[in-house]
């Protein structure tokens, strides 16, 4: 009875974590429309951090704002899977995940293996949670906005071929669907990157330790999903790992293949 209750916890943890980077963004992902002719940022030139902070916050809410009505639909396969730390792998399970704006979001399952109870409590619980959210019946004010954060610069850095503003994401107020941590955005697009942090209030007496990253990539005129990676520690179940893999077959009906080769072309141009 403790074994499966702390699986309990574990699932109430990987849900809490989980919904709090995915509702920090737009539910579709960031694009980033070429009908977008927001002027890019100025070279920062020290001034005082938390107008800096400001602005980059208000340019991203803005692009963010503009960028999430552009996307009509776009599908991936996820591979979801739950291990401890010596790399065991407790549940995995593979799905065709098909988003159609401004609300629905479909799973199909396409292979999965290891514990049923896993899959149950925690796999499936997620993606019934990701299905509720998009629709709005479970509705949490998570999002990365003013509201709910204020933005304190730390430097920049580059992540790959992007150029990043790097900010501290402090919570305006003590809320277990809200987190600290730290935000990448990249310096031209205005778009996350990157987010790394932790909850910003204890989950339960069951869960010691909480920490996520979800990293995004660029594919075409888009920012999307493509790894998550939740550390959860919990009483008498111990260390557990959930990552998440998404791999886009295809955006507003153009394959994920062509649209990375735009990618590539754009980058050799602007090289040139």
């Amino acid at each position: 009875m403790q074994i499966l209750s702390a699986t309990r916890g574990c699932a109430l943890a990987i849900l809490l974590v989980v919904g709090i980077v995915g509702t920090g963004v737009p539910a579709g992902g960031q694009s980033t429309s070429n009908r977008d002719t927001l002027s890019p940022p100025a070279p920062l030139l020290s001034p005082q951090p938390s107008a800096r902070g400001e602005e980059i916050f208000a340019d991203l809410v803005k692009h963010n704002e503009l960028r999430n009505t552009s996307l009509r639909e776009y599908s991936a396969v996820r591979t979801y899977a739950v291990s401890d730390l010596s790399g065991k792998v407790h549940a995995k399970q593979t799905v065709q995940m098909q988003y159609i704006a401004p609300d629905r979001k479909t799973f199909k399952t396409l292979s999965e293996e290891g514990s049923s109870v896993v899959r149950h409590l925690v796999l499936s619980r997620l993606m019934e949670s990701e299905v509720s959210a998009a629709i709005g019946k479970e509705h949490h004010d998570s999002s990365i906005t003013p509201a709910n954060y204020t933005f304190h610069p730390l430097g920049e850095e580059n992540l790959g071929a992007h150029h990043c503003f790097v900010v501290e994401a402090i919570p305006n107020r003590r809320d277990k669907y809200l987190f600290e941590g730290k935000v990448w955005i990249d310096s031209s697009d205005f778009a996350v990157v990157k987010i790394a942090g932790h909850p910003a209030k204890k989950l339960s007496f069951w869960i010691t330790r909480a920490d996520f990253v979800r990293q995004y990539e660029k594919i075409g005129d888009f920012w999307l999903p493509a790894r998550d990676e939740t550390f959860v520690e919990v009483r008498l179940y111990g260390k557990k790992i959930l990552s998440i893999e998404h791999h886009i077959n295809s955006v507003n009906g153009v394959t994920s293949p062509t649209l990375i080769g735009k990618n590539s072309d754009t980058a050799e141009s602007s090289d040139r």
